[in-house]
């Protein structure tokens, strides 16, 4: 009897393998995009921008190309200790429990059990109602055999959403490093403009004294000192901004880094003159910064989840076929338990289906294609995005180092027109206001200078954020 059941079972099973329903949902495949979207950038690349091929190398550790070492200690110790790194790590951990438990799915489960229960008849069912104690053990096992796909569909799903947790880490790296980098050029730029604003400051009092003896000698009138100590007291004016400022890049590095303000303010006090970055960038063509990009993969990977989990809902529609078993010892005594004679056995095929829901089964899968729908646009969005941001990140890094080029030189103009305006009041040839415009003019020159030189490192760094650096794949990867 328990053979024709067997029989009747796997012949069901064979039949629907045979009508060509044996799987659910559709096979993924990755969006192909438009060639004139990945084959060469819109703007010119120019300057220190080439087409040549990515390097891996240097992208994945590009901070070194601006050759200080606070900042690859700075870096170390975020990779180490970053907070919102820390979540993805722990993030990631969850997707990968997540997809073992799907994995799981392909095994039997097996339960083990073990009781002693004591029993008694009620009087008015048996006239000598008789205590009786069964002692019982044993294994059950249950398999889901999965026929259509649903359990693989899971599987899928899961690690793909593993994959897309492993992309949302780097994407979490690549962000990280950005900032520290962008928060310590900032902090060096501010520290910049501020000793160029007091070397300025230190200057024009010593020029204040001057004047002020000119007068006391009668050479110059009052409102020359009155416009030289107005000047001074501007330029003083500028030093608690800029330390606030200060204080506060310090205080952003430090939560980079996971620590509390004011932990790293005496490394940081120690200045240190940034190099104005004359780095060589190549950056490829666009289908390879796409290749490489975190938050691409990652909203592919999305997608890519989203489309097995539509074969999950759809897996519902079909019956679901078991095979179960149970293996155990009973035996009303404990020294028999264990006895051949106690053994207990049962197998046997099972099948559900759940005939009718009330639509609710096809409205899932409604509410799932719908899903899979947004993630193919969020994934379409998001490669324009990195298109964007590349371009945008060529054009500024490029154009930045033309216009500190310019400021360089109109630098060094108003530095000889200062000293000469100077010269000729000492002279007597000219009158104060020349000198003020020459020193206001030599000062926002080099403020300008030290702010565009701040701005080149930035830009750098933001171009090689774009492209997808500060992490190295698992081999390299080149154009197909």
């Amino acid at each position: 009897m328990l053979h024709v059941k067997f029989k009747l079972f796997f012949l069901l099973v064979a039949c629907f393998l045979m009508s060509g329903c044996a799987s659910v949902g559709e096979k993924y495949e990755k969006p192909k995009l438009p060639a004139a979207q990945v084959e060469s950038w819109n703007g010119r690349l120019e300057g220190a921008i080439s087409s040549d091929d990515l390097d891996y190398e240097q992208l994945a550790h590009w901070w070194t190309t601006l050759g200080d070492d606070t900042l690859d200690s700075l870096i170390e110790r975020a990779v180490k200790s970053n907070l919102d790194l820390r979540t993805a790590d722990a993030q990631l951990k969850q997707a990968r429990a997540q997809r073992n438990i799907a994995k799981s799915g392909h095994l039997p489960s097996v339960q083990a059990d073990a009781s002693i229960i004591q029993s008694q008849p009620s009087g008015n069912v048996a006239k000598m109602a008789e205590t009786s104690t069964l002692y019982s053990t044993g294994l059950d096992a249950s398999w889901e055999i999965d026929v259509f796909g649903g359990v693989q569909a899971r599987i899928d799903s899961t690690t793909s959403d593993f994959q897309a947790a492993t992309e949302g880490q780097r994407d979490v790296l690549v962000t990280v490093l950005a900032e520290v980098a962008l928060n310590y050029v900032d902090l060096r730029t501010l520290q910049h403009r501020r000793s160029i604003a007091q070397g300025t400051l230190n200057a024009q009092k010593d020029y204040l004294e001057i004047i002020k003896a000119k007068e006391q000698e009668g050479a110059i009138t009052q409102f020359d000192v009155d416009q030289a100590q107005s000047n001074v007291e501007k330029i003083q004016s500028q030093i608690p901004a800029f330390d606030q400022q200060i204080n506060q890049a310090q205080n952003r590095l430090a939560m980079l880094l996971g620590l509390p303000p004011g932990a790293i303010d005496d490394e940081l006090d120690q200045k240190k003159y940034l190099p104005v970055p004359s780095v060589r960038v190549a950056v490829g063509v666009p289908a390879q910064v796409l290749r490489r990009r975190p938050d691409v993969r990652k909203a592919e990977r999305k997608l890519a989840a989203e489309t097995y989990r539509v074969g999950v809902a759809q897996a519902e529609l079909y019956p679901k076929f078991t095979l179960s078993g149970t293996i155990g010892l009973e035996s009303l005594s404990p020294s028999s338990l264990f006895n051949a004679d106690s053994m207990t056995f049962g197998l046997g095929p099972g099948v559900k289906w759940n005939l009718f829901a009330g639509g609710r089964i096809r409205q899932e899968i409604e509410v799932q294609n719908a899903v899979q729908e947004q993630a193919l646009i969020q994934y379409e969005r998001t490669i324009l995005t990195a298109l964007e941001d590349v371009e945008n990140a060529i054009t500024a890094y490029a154009q930045e180092q033309l216009r500190h080029h310019s400021l360089k030189a109109a630098s060094q103009s108003a530095s000889r027109a200062a000293k000469l305006a100077a010269s000729r009041y000492e002279a007597g040839d000219t009158d104060y206001l020349n000198v003020l415009d020459a020193q206001r003019t030599l000062l926002g020159t080099e403020e300008q200078q030290a702010i565009s030189e701040g701005q080149i490192a930035s830009n750098l760094i933001r171009l090689y954020k774009s492209l997808g650096g500060g992490w190295t794949p698992e081999a390299p990867e080149t154009e197909k």
